[in-house]
């Protein structure tokens, strides 16, 4: 079965519009495609909203969400492992693979079968650059490539770890072609910008208020470091600044607010630039009702 590929920025509904479909198709199962979603207890931070793979009192199967412990560092290179695994097995059970998510880096690595190395820890490098600025790290990682993926400057370890990357690239080679590439029916789900904003503002809202996200930050911090979480970026980095007193309670929902805001606009702009790269995406109103966007996918798929 040809793989069916639902993309889309935050808060577009992307995941519920997965859920209904794998309901409708009745043999279908999600693979997430979201590079935060997969540590566990990790919940409201990264909108994991299980509640949305729900149809109708039945759960509908998915997969690579909660796969590994907060703290961990997952990456492309174990995704793509662990995304070629799912997939096969999905089709051994005679079943239509669903790939749902927003990280589209990930989307596009497997959709054209590139496989990223395992790049190891260059402690000689690490020592070199232990004292550098974030400034002196980006001036640096510039050097390397256009920077399109912003959250490499978050925080001076996820800098250090990107000129590490770019690095050994530049000594072994990048990427090198393993995997086939997938032919895949790609969906994306657009919304309105002032839409988008809208709902970006009022869910962060409701998993501040209602969800108690500083709780879940709080129970993170008894066990992962402070830095690990900041690594993680935007919810986690300025809940983290919050609760450790660097940031007051409004200081971090603004800024947290516009950080979420900048990223939706980058997803969109990665999601364009894959059109650019000979990717087809069939895009549909996210505001039409689910039961529609449904049906537009199964007649013509």
């Amino acid at each position: 079965m040809s793989l069916i590929t639902i993309l889309g920025p935050t808060a577009s509904g992307k995941t519920r519009l997965a859920a209904h479909l794998a309901a409708r198709l009745g043999n279908a199962e999600i693979i997430s495609a979201d590079s935060r979603q997969v540590y566990r207890g990790m919940d409201v931070g990264t909108g994991k909203d299980l509640s949305d793979y729900t149809v109708d009192g039945r759960e509908q199967p998915f997969h690579l969400l909660d796969i590994c412990e907060a703290g961990e560092k997952y990456n492309l290179f174990r995704f793509q492992q662990d995304f070629h695994r799912v997939y096969a097995e999905i089709l051994s059970r005679q079943c239509q693979p669903i790939l749902c998510g927003g990280t589209g880096l990930y989307i596009e690595s497997v959709l054209k079968g590139y496989k990223m190395e395992a790049v190891p820890e260059n402690p000689a490098l690490r020592e070199k650059l232990k004292d550098c600025t974030l400034r002196e790290l980006k001036e640096i990682l510039e050097k390397y490539k256009t920077l399109h993926n912003v959250t490499d400057l978050d925080t001076p370890k996820r800098a250090i770890r990107a000129i590490e990357i770019q690095t050994y690239y530049r000594e072994h080679g990048t990427l090198e072609r393993d995997f086939p590439a997938i032919d895949s029916f790609i969906v994306g789900v657009s919304i309105d910008r002032e839409l988008r904003r809208r709902r970006i503002s009022e869910r962060l809202r409701h998993r501040l208020e209602q969800e108690d996200m500083v709780g879940e930050v709080r129970r993170l911090l008894e066990h992962v470091p402070a830095e690990d979480l900041i690594y993680y970026g935007l919810e986690y980095k300025y809940l983290t600044l919050y609760v450790l007193g660097e940031l007051s309670y409004d200081e971090m929902v603004r800024q947290l607010e516009i950080a979420i805001h900048q990223f939706a606009k980058r997803q969109m702009t990665w999601f364009r630039g894959m059109e650019r790269r000979g990717f087809t995406i069939h895009w549909i109103d996210g505001t039409l009702p689910v039961e529609e966007q449904v049906e537009f996918i199964v007649q013509n798929t």
